[in-house]
């Protein structure tokens, strides 16, 4: 089990975006950004997957503790960090889904075509190019 295992795992079991982990880094001053982080939680197989370093871990641990614990002059209690990030969650989760079955039968009757319209495939308009970004590299 390496470490972008156990970043993943965290990040599941805790229920973490990739904002409000980046705010947990910052929280000891360590500056991530947005790519970098989605290069860790990738598939191994990936061309854009990159090793966690001990340094990120580290420091992500560390801004944990701050971010549950808080700091000596300011304590928290973790389990009340724990619900109010369970309770986002299950708001953002709401805001996407529709809950009842109006309105699931209201956007599948918006979204389905007429009988009798024959649509034509879109035809791309830009065909695959492969951009190497000035490197000389053979794929």
């Amino acid at each position: 089990m390496n470490n972008n295992d156990i970043f993943k795992k965290l990040r599941v079991a805790l229920q973490l975006r990739d904002d409000q982990i980046i705010e947990i880094l910052q929280l000891v001053d360590f500056r991530i950004s947005k790519a970098e982080l989605g290069a860790f939680f990738r598939n191994a197989d990936h061309p854009n997957y990159m090793e966690c370093g001990d340094q990120v871990l580290r420091n992500f641990l560390n801004g944990l503790i701050i971010h549950l614990r808080g700091t000596k002059e300011n304590p928290k209690n973790p389990q009340e960090v724990l619900a109010k990030n369970k309770a986002t969650v299950q708001q953002q989760k709401g805001k996407q889904q529709p809950t009842t079955t109006t309105q699931k039968t209201a956007v599948a009757k918006k979204t389905a075509p007429k009988k009798g319209f024959n649509a034509k495939k879109a035809v791309p308009v830009v065909e695959k190019v492969k951009f190497n970004n000035g490197k000389d590299r053979k794929s």
